[in-house]
């Protein structure tokens, strides 16, 4: 039987061999900070703790979320940024390397996306581009079908979140996917939290699409282990001496179990709370919990 987790919050003596115990803190990030977080985060750094902040966010470029960060009060470096939209071109870049010229990618998703694959040097089609952002026309349903609208150099179909999704995107991705075109996705996150309440994740634009096909994404956010493989090749760190911090059990804590980092922190001020991981047959099971992330200040 899997033991339940630790509970930090007002116990110093745990507080501090936590804190010893690891040298990295994988930290997810949100839309806000919760008060003390600055501060602990600050603490952490002071006694040598290394922090990498790690978003399944598409939406963003690593750029972007600094400057977020620094309007957060957070001091940051784009280095210690790893987002899924990052994750994804590297993936595409450096492991894929699908041949030129059938190595496009269609971009269900946003203009993070096309920042990172631009990074990397990935040409795309799609995304933000106006040219995809508005209702199909009967012409459309014309060339579709007879080919003329398809670009054949597309090899990899990338979905993410996708603020602007519409039936003409879908159209064309699925016919890519039906064409043999790689099928990736950001990550498969059902939702997401923003302004306390919670929005349809970059799940809700690869689910249609598994309908469709039938075929199912590999996913570059959390929890994935071909995005801990990449932070660990860009960081090269001691899994052993690292410990994962989020506060969503399904990719946080899992992310951090199935990378067998040394430890996991669930923190409860997002999506998941103790009923999770205390009901029976409780799949993801947290090593310490603290009741907010300032709790770690004792």
């Amino acid at each position: 039987m899997t033991s339940l987790p630790k509970h930090l919050t007002g116990d110093q003596a745990s507080i501090d061999e936590f804190i010893d115990k690891f040298d990295v803190r994988v930290l997810w990030s949100g839309d806000h900070t919760f008060p003390g977080t600055v501060e602990t985060l600050e603490l952490l750094r002071s006694k040598g703790k290394k922090t990498i902040f790690v978003t399944n966010n598409s939406t963003k470029s690593r750029p972007e979320y600094q400057k977020k960060f620094t309007s957060l009060g957070i001091p940051s470096h784009v280095d210690e940024i790893f987002g899924s939209a990052y994750s994804s071109a590297i993936y595409i870049s450096r492991i894929m390397k699908l041949p030129a010229p059938k190595n496009k990618v269609f971009v269900l998703g946003e203009a993070g996306i096309e920042a990172e694959l631009r990074s990397e040097g990935v040409e795309f089609i799609g995304g933000t581009d106006p040219a995809y952002r508005r209702d199909i026309t009967p012409a459309d349903y014309k060339n579709i079908a007879d080919g003329s609208m398809l670009d054949d150099n597309i090899g990899i179909v990338l979905a993410g979140l996708d603020l602007h999704i519409n039936y003409l995107k879908f159209s064309l991705a699925y016919q890519y996917l039906q064409r043999g075109a790689k099928f990736l996705a950001t990550n498969t996150d059902s939702t997401f939290p923003s302004h306390h309440a919670f929005f349809p994740g970059a799940g809700s634009i690869s689910i249609p699409l598994v309908n469709m096909t039938g075929q199912h994404p590999i996913a570059l956010g959390k929890p994935s282990q071909a995005m801990m493989d990449s932070i660990e090749g860009k960081f090269q760190f001691d899994r052993k001496k690292t410990c994962m911090v989020g506060d969503r059990l399904d990719t946080d804590i899992r992310f951090g179990i199935e990378g067998k980092l040394g430890g996991t922190l669930a923190v409860l001020t997002g999506v998941s709370k103790k009923e999770h991981w205390e009901a029976e047959g409780a799949e993801v099971i947290p090593a310490y919990y603290v009741d907010k992330l300032s709790d770690l200040m004792g």
